[in-house]
């Protein structure tokens, strides 16, 4: 029973050479393969001009539709570089996380890329109180994290509570 076409059809993210979404995307929309290239407009300054140019979202990434059957076709397009994967399976990507990205997209909400923060990730403090200190991810959830500083010279720790859109990867 061979599989068809359709079947199975999933969003993966795939991973491509530096500044090829645009090219990937327009090449593989050619063949009626479903993509996703979120894009944010951003204003670039030259010493004459500012202009507002449409760069990706998620910088080397573009979205795709598509199933093993495909898959192999997807890859052997210019630019493409491989399936974000676990082992050897690539991680599909649920269609209400894709859903939520073109709706934010289609009603012009501003999304700008940010840290991917773990536990233990060292961060410093980019404004506030904190601003400049830098300590490590303790925990942290949607809104928060807990950071840990610690005071080299008096070799000693605290433990603080600040939003997580005022810390940075370090």
């Amino acid at each position: 029973n061979p599989m068809n076409e359709t079947a199975d059809l999933q969003w993966y993210a795939l991973y491509t050479k530096s500044r090829h979404e645009k090219f990937i995307d327009s090449e593989l929309q050619k063949r009626r393969i479903q993509t996703f290239l979120p894009l944010r407009s951003i204003k670039r300054r030259w010493s004459d001009r500012t202009v507002t140019i449409q760069e990706p979202l998620f910088k080397s990434y573009i979205f795709v539709k598509t199933n093993f059957v495909n898959a192999w076709d997807v890859l052997k397009t210019k630019g493409a570089v491989k399936f974000v994967s676990a082992g050897a399976r690539p991680v599909a990507i649920r269609g209400m996380v894709i859903q939520s990205l073109q709706s934010a997209i289609q009603n012009n909400i501003a999304l700008d890329p940010f840290p991917y923060l773990n536990q233990g990730d060292r961060v410093f403090v980019k404004s506030g109180i904190f601003k400049g200190v830098e300590g490590y991810i303790l925990r942290k959830d949607d809104k928060r994290c807990r950071l840990v500083i610690s005071i080299d010279a008096m070799m000693a720790s605290v433990s603080v509570e600040v939003d997580s859109c005022l810390v940075e990867k370090v």
